[in-house]
């Protein structure tokens, strides 16, 4: 009997109902956060700003001392960002510069561009103020006691400066996750090993290892990388015993089918549990699921396709929001937005498709033109996937969901 395909909203709910936070944290200097997820709020001991203080270069004034344009006002005294001036008098203006903490008294500022010195001592105010103008108030941005940073969000440039705004140096990050790496497959070659002209007829170079490495460590993923395993039972148990010992979760690509040489799955029964899933989306289908037991220790297993196209995407849209959920964050769903199709679909497949496409020059998508399951040329061209949903033809001018690489890398 077959086994029916799973859809994968629900493949991916069942293994994140799996990923349980690791909980563990630790301190980390801001220069070193970048793409790690923060383990506890952020909370802001300071107002930001500190201090009322100017959006202008200008002058800081009283509005009702200007009841009309044209005003001359004396300038009492010159502040510049950093300083604190004194009291405003009354009939009087203050030089100030951006930044700069409004002078008690002071209700406006009037930019330079309004004002005309006029013998360095006095100046002409060609524009009547109104109260508050050109003043950012103490706390508009952060207010003292404000969670600025919640738990489980992934750190990227801005969150780093919001957090350096309010004076941390260091921020509390969950764990890395330790994740074992291994591609199966005799047929594999190690680049650098074998020139192109002696490549041995029926062998390919695994690609596969290098893009997963490379995602695996942009997920903040401390990897363990085996390599490639031999395409023995022994060998096989001997990798996943030893990737249990030492890592959280074990991923592979290849080898996860019913065929005389694909070990991984025997292996994995002996040692834990398996579950080879056919989820309904292409490229993609096989996927399998499931946990190494090592003495005490338990791991969890996630094997990918071997065709590069099909571990690159199925990678995007299940491994990665596990390892995402296993370092605390909430919300791992990638964001899709419509886009118009600059191209023909006329024969989808039965299954969920992901389209790789690039954004032209006018704003449509483009179609890369060979969407085989072993082109990973469609990966470099494109900039994002298609999210065709089963059996929907798509006709140029048609709106689609589109899903930037950023958005899954």
């Amino acid at each position: 009997m077959q086994t029916p395909l799973k859809p994968l909203d629900e493949a991916l709910a069942e293994l994140l109902a799996q990923a349980t936070p690791l909980g563990e944290r630790e301190s980390v200097s801001l220069f070193d956060a970048d793409r790690r997820v923060l383990a506890q709020d952020v909370v802001s001991p300071l107002q930001v700003p500190p201090r009322d203080n100017s959006a202008m270069d200008g002058y800081a004034l009283r509005a009702a001392d200007v009841a009309q344009p044209g005003v001359v006002l004396p300038v009492s005294q010159r502040i510049a960002a950093g300083h604190v001036g004194q009291p405003l008098a009354a009939g009087t203006a203050a030089r100030i510069f951006t930044g700069a903490p409004i002078p008690r008294g002071a209700d406006a500022v009037v930019m330079q561009e309004e004002c005309a010195p006029l013998d360095g001592e006095r100046v002409q105010v060609k524009a009547r103020p109104r109260p508050g103008q050109c003043i950012r108030r103490s706390g508009e941005d952060i207010a003292r006691g404000s969670t600025v940073l919640p738990a489980g969000t992934r750190l990227g440039p801005a969150e780093l400066g919001l957090a350096a705004s309010v004076g941390l140096a260091e921020l509390a990050v969950a764990r890395r996750p330790r994740v074992a790496l291994f591609s199966t497959g005799d047929e594999l070659v190690m680049p650098g090993t074998v020139a192109p002209a002696q490549l041995p007829e029926g062998h390919i170079y695994n690609s596969n290892r290098y893009f997963l490495r490379s995602l695996l460590q942009r997920l903040g993923c401390e990897v363990l990388d085996l390599g490639v395993v031999q395409d023995t039972l022994a060998a096989t148990v001997a990798a996943l015993e030893l990737a249990a010992e030492r890592c959280d979760v074990i991923v592979t690509s290849g080898g996860v089918s019913v065929g005389e040489e694909d070990h991984v799955k025997p292996a994995v029964a002996r040692l834990g549990a398996l579950d080879l899933w056919k989820i309904a989306i292409k490229p993609g289908k096989p996927f399998a699921c499931g946990h190494v037991q090592s003495g005490a220790r338990r791991a969890h297993f996630l094997g990918l396709p071997g065709n590069p196209v099909s571990s690159f995407i199925t990678f995007a849209l299940l491994v990665r929001p596990f390892l995402l959920r296993l370092q605390g964050v909430a919300d791992v769903a990638p964001l899709s937005v419509a886009a118009t199709a600059g191209f023909d679909w006329a024969k989808p497949d039965k299954r969920r498709e992901f389209l790789r496409v690039r954004r032209g020059a006018q704003g449509q998508l483009e179609l890369f033109p060979n969407q085989s399951s072993g082109v990973l040329t469609s990966t470099v061209w494109a900039d994002g996937v298609v999210d065709n949903p089963p059996g929907t033809p798509i006709a140029r001018g048609d709106s689609v969901r589109f899903i930037a690489w950023t958005e899954l890398l």
